[in-house]
This record gives structure tokens, C-alpha cells and sequence, in this order.
């Protein structure tokens, strides 16, 4: 049989321990916990070790203070052009204020899902499907703003939304898709138009190149044939003075060496005429140039 006095210590250890585990709370980094004495808030204990009044203190809520996520589940929505899409949103939250988080909303991440339904119906409810579909950064930012502004009174402060999936009815869709097909084909054969173009347009210059280096080249020969014809001539009317020059010297106080050069002149004409006649005879048109002509044929004579 146990002795009383035993099961009093016992009882008494038992109530110790009872009491410094209701004395005694540890609260993990990121959370706090709302504590009530006699029902009413007393005060917020903070990250760490905490010590409460047993019996007459108790903790309420423990709020974590991280960025928390709540989804929301694919909703119709009705466009302003009467279009019904099934939408669905992730929203991106954090506690500002734990005790208006825990006395001002009976359920919070209920009553944040309601809120985002209600301010999807009003963005969406205000576009078309093409802006609905084109611009869903706009639209995100006006479902943070709305909810933002009415979260407020909660100590929640809405970090971001997203849209995730916008899906149309399947005829819009398929029609959207035939739409695609053709705005993309329609871009082909622009892409493939200005290829030509451009490649016309090389085309094109590359033969204005072509013709512009063909003139310079024509331009080039037809100078150096020129400069060839000059120098040749040149060259022939220094071998002409250079010959002029030796008759001259042979020639001496005898004769003239113009009257040599017009004598041989006239000799080769007249044997180019008689090549290509037959019974002709040339005289000079006057007696006198007759008699010239024999006494400049009769000097050439003795000086050869």
C-alpha cells in the first residue's frame, strides 16, 4: 500500500510540472502568439522564450509572420464582351498586423479568397477578352491595388497577384488559334516579300557596281590607247626628224631637205597612181614646174 504522504508529493510534482508547462512558452523565429488574460488580449509574445500566467493567461492565436500563399481555385468570370473564361490566382501575402489579423476577420485566408473573386469579377468584368489575355500585368497590378485597399482593416498587406490560367471557351479558342495561323502565315509572306526586296535591291546593285566599274575600266583603256597612239606618233615624228636631220647632214650645201623629202613624197604617189592605172602619163600643170621638177630629179641624181 502506497504511503499518503507519497501520493501528496506525487499530486503536488504533477501540479508543478502542470503549471511551468503553462508558465513556460517557446515561440519559433517568424511567429508571434497572442496572448489572453481572462479572455481579453493582454499583449503579443514575441519570437523566443516566454513566460505566461497560468490559469489565467492563454494563448489565442499563433500568427506566422512569413509570406504566406493561398490559391485560388479556377472561377467564370464574364468579360465585358460576354465572354465566360475560368480564371485562377495565386495571391502572395504577409501579417502586418497580427492582433487586427485575429480579432478583426474571423477567417482570414476565407475572407482573401472572397475578396479576390470579387475584385476579379470587377477588373475582368471591365475588359475585353484580347486585354484580358494581352495584358495581364495590368491586370495584376489592379487586383494588388484592390485588394491592398480593402485588406487594410485586417493588418494583411497583399504583396502580389497572379493570374496563372485564362481559359476561354473552346470555340473562341479554336478560333483564336485559326487566327494565329493566319496572322503567322500572313508574316511569312511579308518576311519572305521583303527578302525579295532586299535581295532585288542587292541585285540591282551589285549590276550598278558592275556597270560603273566596266565604264571606269573602258574609260582606263581607251585613255592608255590614246597615251599608246600618242607616244607612237611621237616616237614616228622623232624617227622623222632624226631622219630629216641625216638627209640634211648627207645632203649638205647641195640640196634643200625639204625639197628632198616633197621629191619623195611625190615619186611614192605617183608609183601608188601607176600601180593602179595603165597608159597614163602625169605632168605638172605648168611648164615651169616641169622644168622644176626635172632639175630636182637631176640634183637627187648627182647626189646619190
Amino acid at each position: 500500500m502506497i504511503p499518503f504522504n507519497s501520493i501528496v508529493l506525487f499530486g503536488i510534482a504533477f501540479f508543478l510540472l502542470v503549471v511551468l508547462l503553462r508558465t513556460i512558452k517557446i515561440v519559433p523565429q517568424k511567429q508571434v502568439k497572442l496572448i489572453e488574460r481572462l479572455g481579453k488580449y493582454h499583449r503579443t509574445a514575441e519570437a523566443g522564450l516566454n513566460t505566461i500566467v497560468p490559469f489565467l493567461d492563454s494563448v489565442r492565436a499563433t500568427i506566422d509572420l512569413r509570406e504566406q500563399i493561398t490559391k485560388i481555385e479556377p472561377q467564370p468570370v464574364i468579360t465585358r464582351d460576354n465572354v465566360t473564361m475560368e480564371v485562377d490566382a495565386v495571391i502572395y501575402y504577409l501579417v502586418a498586423d497580427p492582433v487586427r489579423a485575429t480579432y478583426e476577420v474571423q477567417n482570414l485566408p476565407w475572407g482573401l479568397e472572397q475578396l479576390t473573386l470579387s475584385a476579379l469579377r470587377n477588373v475582368i468584368g471591365q475588359l475585353d477578352l484580347d486585354h484580358t489575355l494581352s495584358s495581364r500585368d495590368s491586370t495584376n497590378t489592379q487586383l494588388r491595388a484592390a485588394l491592398d485597399s480593402a485588406t487594410q482593416q485586417w493588418g494583411v498587406k497583399v504583396m502580389r497577384i497572379e493570374l496563372k490560367n485564362i481559359t476561354p471557351p473552346e470555340e473562341i479558342r479554336l478560333t483564336m488559334e485559326k487566327q494565329m495561323t493566319a496572322e503567322r502565315t500572313r508574316r511569312a509572306v511579308v518576311t519572305t516579300a521583303e527578302g525579295e526586296k532586299a535581295s532585288a535591291i542587292l541585285r540591282a546593285e551589285g549590276q550598278k557596281q558592275a556597270a560603273i566599274v566596266n565604264a571606269e575600266g573602258a574609260k582606263e583603256a581607251a585613255i592608255l590607247a590614246a597615251e599608246g597612239q600618242a607616244q607612237a606618233r611621237l616616237r614616228v615624228a622623232q624617227a622623222e626628224a632624226q631622219a630629216i636631220q641625216v638627209v640634211s647632214q648627207a645632203l649638205g650645201a647641195s640640196g634643200s631637205p625639204a625639197q628632198y623629202l616633197i621629191a619623195q613624197k611625190y615619186l611614192e604617189a605617183l608609183g601608188q597612181i601607176s600601180t593602179n592605172a595603165q597608159k597614163l602619163v602625169f605632168l605638172p600643170y605648168e611648164a615651169s614646174g616641169i622644168m622644176a621638177s626635172l632639175g630636182g630629179i637631176k640634183e637627187l641624181l648627182q647626189a646619190k
